[in-house]
C-alpha cells in the first residue's frame, strides 16, 4: 500500500509539471519575457538636449526589449568613449573624425542616420542678419565682437574650428573671444548672459529657446550657408577589439534607428511642438 500511494503521488507531481511546462497555471505564475538586455551608448548632447533619446528610448525598448543607455558628451569625448571600449555604439556629428574611427578600427562600419544644420545666435545689432557664413565669421573677427565658443572638442566645437580654419583667421586673436568648455545648452545661456554670438545646431537652439526656464534675448542671424550641414552619424564599437561589447544589441539599435518605420518618427520629432523638425532623416544616403 505505501508503493502504490507513493506512486500516485510520483504520478501527480508529473502531471503538475506537464501542465506548468505547456502553459497551464494563471498569468502571475508564467515566467516573464527575457530583456534584451542593456546598450550603451555615447552620443552628442544635442541629441540629449533636444528631446530626441527620451522620445525614442522607450519606443526602442517596447520594439527590441533592450534598454538604452547613453552618456551625453562632445563628440570628441564620445569618440573616445568608444576607442576605450567603454560604450557599444556611438551616434555622434563630426563625419571626418567618425570616418577617422572606423578606419583605425575602434568602429566596424558608420551609418548616417540624419541631420539638421548650424546656426549662429546672438544679439540683432551689430551685425546684421545674413547667409553668407564666411563675411559673418569675417565681420566678427574684424569688429571683435563677443563670440562663446563650445571649446569641448564637441562636433558642434569641430565645425567653428573648421570654419575659422577656412578662412585663415585665428579666433583666439579677438580679445572678446571665449571658451565656455560646456555642453550646448550651458553655452547657449553663457552667451545669452554675455550678449555674445555662438553657434549651434538648430535643434537645440529651437528646444532650449522655447523652453519657459531660459529668457534668451538672443536671435538667429545667420542661417543657411552649405558650410552650416549637420550630419549625425551612427557607429557599432568594433568587437574583434573589444569582445565584451554588445555588438548584438549595437546591430539591432543601428537596424532600428535607420528602418522607415523609425526615420519617419525622426522626421515627424518636435514638429508639433515647434512648428518645425528638429532632425532631417536620410539614413540610406551617402552623407
Amino acid at each position: 500500500m505505501k508503493i502504490k500511494k507513493l506512486l500516485v503521488l510520483l504520478m501527480s507531481a508529473v502531471m503538475v509539471f506537464s501542465f506548468a511546462a505547456c502553459g497551464g497555471g494563471s498569468q502571475e505564475e508564467a515566467a516573464a519575457p527575457e530583456e534584451g538586455g542593456t546598450l550603451m551608448m555615447a552620443t552628442t548632447t544635442s541629441t540629449e538636449d533636444t528631446g530626441l533619446l527620451d522620445y525614442l528610448q522607450p519606443l526602442f525598448k517596447e520594439d527590441t526589449g533592450i534598454d538604452l543607455q547613453w552618456t551625453a558628451v562632445g563628440t570628441g569625448e564620445a569618440l573616445k568613449m568608444g576607442e576605450d571600449g567603454q560604450v557599444d555604439v556611438v551616434l555622434v556629428h563630426a563625419k571626418a573624425s567618425e570616418e577617422e574611427f572606423v578606419a583605425n578600427g575602434f568602429g566596424v562600419e558608420r551609418f548616417p542616420v540624419m541631420y539638421n544644420d548650424f546656426v549662429v545666435v546672438g544679439p540683432i545689432e551689430p551685425l546684421e542678419k545674413t547667409n553668407e557664413v564666411a563675411a559673418f565669421f569675417g565681420a566678427l573677427n574684424e569688429q571683435q565682437q563677443p563670440f562663446v565658443s563650445r571649446g569641448d572638442d564637441s562636433g558642434t566645437d569641430k565645425k567653428e574650428k573648421k570654419i575659422w580654419e577656412d578662412l585663415g583667421i585665428d579666433p583666439s586673436t579677438n580679445p572678446n573671444y571665449m571658451e565656455s568648455g560646456q555642453g550646448m545648452g550651458a553655452t547657449l545661456t553663457m552667451a545669452n548672459e554675455k550678449q555674445a554670438y555662438c553657434l549651434t545646431d538648430r535643434g537645440t537652439w529651437l528646444k532650449q529657446s522655447q523652453d519657459s526656464e531660459n529668457d534668451y534675448s538672443l536671435e538667429i542671424i545667420c542661417e543657411g550657408g552649405k558650410e552650416l550641414l549637420n550630419q549625425y552619424g551612427v557607429i557599432a564599437v568594433n568587437p574583434e577589439k573589444y569582445p565584451e561589447v554588445n555588438n548584438e544589441a549595437a546591430n539591432k539599435f543601428i537596424e532600428w534607428i535607420t528602418s522607415e518605420k523609425v526615420q519617419k518618427l525622426i522626421g515627424e520629432y518636435g514638429v508639433e511642438e515647434y512648428g518645425q523638425a528638429l532632425f532631417t532623416p536620410n539614413a540610406g544616403t551617402d552623407n
